[in-house]
């Protein structure tokens, strides 16, 4: 019987893990936040705390009979034998023995890139992290392929590009009266919606390339304030006004964001896994979301 573990069993997790126990597969996982982990049991899944800090004796005994592992938690950023990766440093040996073990997805994030001054990038575009946080990313995709290529397990990186989908959106933001439309010349972000992250991650469980990395993201990067703009026009709402990039106010956080400028190219998830995008822009990822 296949068995998915999440490790962070978070919003990627919830799209895909409902895809796979229809299909009859069962499903656990790991969630810092009780009641996460009390709606995640609600559905039939298995759950248990983890934080990252230290390992915890439920997860022993849920992992038993994996056989698809899923891991989105960001790395720390220590530099040892793991490169800060939590889920190496607590289970990595639990992990080696581990006889049912097919395949391993690693979400990482297409901000490894860094800034590429607006030039498109593929999979074989060398990282180019502009902080602590990409770098440590960088150094766990390789500790995971390191990984896959000592125990032969195929082991698969994912480079996420920013995620939306339902309850994650500028709908949501605009509702909410947090929507901002950040105005910094050529600077354009690349998105790709929740479901087809699922639809990536089915179509490699079905047919695993072992060491392989797939940039998951949309067929069309685009400004984000074109894309608050558009949906404020769609509802029919005065979109916020535009706020010059060097003028605002933005978190450290934030402003990181801004500060690498990237098309990311998907070429690769279409030939190799043959995936057709269900939205392929985000126009038509906001026309499925529109309130």
């Amino acid at each position: 019987m296949s068995r998915l573990f999440a490790f962070g069993f978070g919003y990627s997790a919830q799209t895909l893990a409902p895809r796979l126990a229809g299909r009859g597969w069962t499903i656990a996982g790991t969630a810092r936040d009780e009641s996460k982990r009390d709606a995640l049991r609600a559905q039939g899944f298995d759950a248990a705390p983890f934080s990252g800090d230290a390992p915890h004796p439920g997860i022993d005994r849920i992992l038993k009979g994996t056989t698809h592992l899923l891991h989105s938690i960001p790395p720390s950023r220590q530099d040892d034998a793991s490169h800060g990766d939590h889920v190496l440093t607590h289970y990595g040996e639990v992990l080696t023995q581990l006889p049912t073990l097919q395949w391993v997805g690693y979400l990482s994030t297409v901000g490894v890139y860094g800034d590429q001054q607006g030039d498109w990038v593929s999979e074989d575009t060398p990282p180019k992290p502009n902080s602590a946080r990409t770098e440590a990313r960088v150094l766990a995709e390789q500790a995971w392929l390191d990984f896959g290529a000592k125990t032969g397990v195929p082991v698969h990186i994912f480079r996420l590009a920013g995620i939306y989908g339902p309850g994650r959106s500028v709908f949501d933001k605009l509702a909410a009266g947090t929507a901002r439309r950040i105005n910094k010349q050529g600077q354009v972000f690349s998105r790709i919606h929740v479901e087809d992250i699922a639809t990536v991650l089915e179509a490699s469980i079905a047919q695993p390339q072992a060491g392989e990395i797939y940039n998951v993201a949309d067929d069309e990067p685009a400004a984000p304030g074109d894309i608050v703009a558009y949906a404020a026009r769609m509802i029919g709402v005065e979109p916020p006004p535009e706020i010059d990039f060097d003028e605002a106010d933005l978190s450290p956080m934030v402003r990181s964001f801004y500060e690498g400028s990237r098309k990311i190219g998907n070429a690769r998830i279409k030939s190799d896994l043959g995936v057709k995008l269900r939205y392929p822009t985000f126009r038509e990822g906001l026309a499925a979301l529109k309130p």
